[in-house]
Order: structure tokens, then C-alpha cells, then sequence
């Protein structure tokens, strides 16, 4: 018999989230807790930079707790999106192209909050780079409030379609509760894939 698969080393976590705090106070509670569950098991957060919205909720909480908090910005935006000053490390990149693939390479697993476009398409981008092979963290969507309702509607939709193959889909991780979503992060398996990728569902 073989022995049980030994949880996975989570130490450092990167958050997709808003620079915007969004319409429901619900939302940064959610980061809060997220931040509490991390500092709790001795997690670093890996985000953005930004002091301001849902990235400056997670980033102020985890730091409160007394928990490691990363950013990484472009130069570009260090105005726009408000900078943290104080933050455990602070990078700034040349590029939103080298912000990502820094985050990606400081982190052992990545988690979408409640944001917009950039949240999206950071999410997306790292769920498709696990599709290909190129890692095998896991990634997931912590569904505050009900905010990711919608987007896992039509996901099951794209992968009801065959647009998505169900072994794509189940790599996305979705859970209503920080803590819940944590453990499961630590449990998480990546699928064995084929070297070639179908090109009508992907």
C-alpha cells in the first residue's frame, strides 16, 4: 500500500484582488479573513503593491497580524494604484509582463479575491499556465458574497459546452470560506495531463 501523499508546502500565497473596495463592505471582510487564515499558518501574502481597496485590505490585515506581506508593482503604476510604504518587500518591475511572472515565481499557490479586469485576466492567466504543465500550484477563487457566482456559472457552462475539458475545470478551486480554501490548497493534487493540448478546448 502506498503511503499517504504528504500536504503541500504552502508558505507563500499570491492574491488577485481590486485596487477598487468595490460596492459591498463584505468584500474586504473577506480579505481580512483570507489575511487571518494566512498569518495563521505562517503564510506570506504575495500581491499587487497597492495600499488602496481590496489589495490594500489584505495587504493592511496581514501586516496587522504580524504576517509577511510582498508586493509587486510595475513603475508604471506606482502612482495610479497607490503604492504600499509599508510593506515587508516592496519590487518594482519594468512591466505588468515581469510584475506576473515575479508573483508567479514567489508563490506557491494563487487566490482571486472580489476585483475587476486585471483580476480576471491575472486569475486566467495562471489557471491556463496549470492547464499547459508549465506548473502545477494550485489556483482558485475565494467566492466572497456571492461575487464569483456568475463566472462559476458560465465556467461549468464552457465546460458543459466542451469548450473546457472537467479535468481543467476541477483545478480551479472555489470556496466560500478562507480558511476551508486554505486546507484545500495544501491537499491539492495536480491532474497528470497529457503532453498535447486539444485546441478545441482550450
Amino acid at each position: 500500500m502506498n503511503a499517504p501523499t504528504p500536504p503541500r508546502a504552502l508558505k507563500s500565497l499570491c492574491v488577485y484582488c481590486g485596487s477598487s473596495a468595490g460596492r459591498d463592505p463584505a468584500y474586504a471582510e473577506a480579505a481580512r479573513a483570507l489575511a487571518a487564515a494566512m498569518v495563521a499558518r505562517g503564510i506570506r501574502l504575495v500581491y499587487g503593491g497597492a495600499s488602496v481597496g481590496i489589495m490594500g485590505a489584505v495587504a493592511d490585515e496581514v501586516l496587522r497580524l504580524g504576517g509577511e506581506a510582498v508586493g509587486v508593482i510595475p513603475q508604471a503604476l506606482m502612482r495610479k494604484e497607490l503604492a504600499h510604504a509599508g510593506l515587508s518587500e516592496m519590487h518594482v518591475t519594468p512591466s505588468m509582463h515581469a510584475r506576473k511572472m515575479m508573483m508567479a515565481e514567489l508563490s506557491d499557490a494563487f487566490v482571486a479575491l472580489p476585483g475587476g479586469i486585471g483580476t480576471f485576466e491575472e486569475l486566467f492567466e495562471v489557471w491556463t499556465w496549470a492547464q499547459l504543465g508549465f506548473h502545477d500550484k494550485p489556483c482558485g477563487l475565494l467566492n466572497a458574497a456571492g461575487y464569483y457566482d456568475a463566472l462559476i456559472a458560465f465556467l461549468d457552462h464552457a465546460a458543459d459546452e466542451q469548450f473546457v475539458r472537467p479535468v481543467h475545470r476541477g483545478m480551479l478551486v472555489v470556496d466560500t470560506d478562507p480558511a476551508a480554501l486554505l486546507d484545500r490548497f495544501a491537499a491539492y493534487r495536480a491532474p497528470v495531463l497529457p503532453k498535447w493540448v486539444d485546441s478545441a478546448q482550450t
